[in-house]
């Protein structure tokens, strides 16, 4: 396998691109190559198969969805207050929305893993990650409630970018920030 590490990412990059407007049936290696507008046979040299590309794929989004140091920073300024809880989580959910292609194509992953046990182990690896990173970034910052109450606004908030991202009519912007604020004022003590 090459090891080009730039070219690899760019792959990778160009994979998730095909998962989100192709779907997981539509990634081939072939696919891969046109996107990231390599030679013919280039994806081939740098992934054993195509379950290689995949699992790699699925790790790769969340790297690009994980908060900068300077997002992280952020949560722990201002009062920790529910208010501030329902704006950090806004935060999110537009920060997530605005990769549009990455949240769709794991969307694809997280289908396809039900098939791939190896895949699976990735993303559930990474999902458990992400729960206790928010839970213990959450309680760390001061912020009301506990952990099953981040859970649970964790479980809505994903479910909120799968309505925005997938049909986009049913909740508009406005109305999601105020369903987040409700949410938030209806799960977290004052």
């Amino acid at each position: 396998m090459r090891q080009n590490l730039a070219r690899r990412a760019a792959l990778i990059d160009a994979a998730i691109e095909v998962l989100a407007r192709e779907g997981a049936r539509g990634l081939t290696f072939r696919a891969v190559d046109a996107e990231a507008e390599v030679p013919n046979g280039t994806a081939s040299n740098y992934f054993a198969n195509r379950d290689d590309l995949l699992t790699q794929a699925g790790g790769r989004i969340y790297e690009r969805m994980r908060p900068d140091e300077a997002t992280m920073a952020a949560m722990f300024e201002g009062p920790p207050t529910r208010e501030r809880t329902a704006e950090l989580v806004r935060d999110v959910v537009e920060r997530v929305t605005a990769f549009r292609t990455g949240y769709l194509a794991l969307l694809e992953l997280r289908l396809e893993a039900t098939r791939r046990p190896a895949l699976r182990a990735v993303l559930t690896e990474r999902v458990r990650e992400d729960i206790e990173n928010n839970v213990t970034s959450h309680l760390a910052a001061g912020l009301p409630g506990d952990a099953d109450a981040v859970k649970m606004i964790y479980l809505a908030a994903n479910w909120l970018v799968v309505e925005r991202l997938t049909l986009p009519g049913v909740f508009a912007q406005e109305e999601a920030g105020d369903l987040i604020a409700a949410l938030v004022e209806r799960l977290l003590p004052e």
